[in-house]
């Protein structure tokens, strides 16, 4: 296996092993809006964001230059 794979696997367990530790209710402000849910979906969540933001930003690097 690519030691970035590897890397990869290994980086996405730690997240899950720390989202699944942090059960709790969170409630967030946002301007006028009260949000609450469990702590795992906002962590989860977050680091799909950042997931997709990579693979943006490596898909734009990538991408020749006019």
């Amino acid at each position: 296996m690519k030691p970035k794979f590897v890397i990869i696997i290994v980086l996405t367990l730690l997240a899950l092993i720390i989202a699944f530790q942090n059960k709790e209710i969170v409630t967030f402000q946002l301007f006028f809006w009260t949000i609450s849910m469990s702590r795992i979906l906002v962590i989860i969540g977050f680091l799909f964001i950042g997931f997709l933001l990579g693979l943006l930003a490596g898909y734009r690097s990538r991408s020749p230059k006019s």
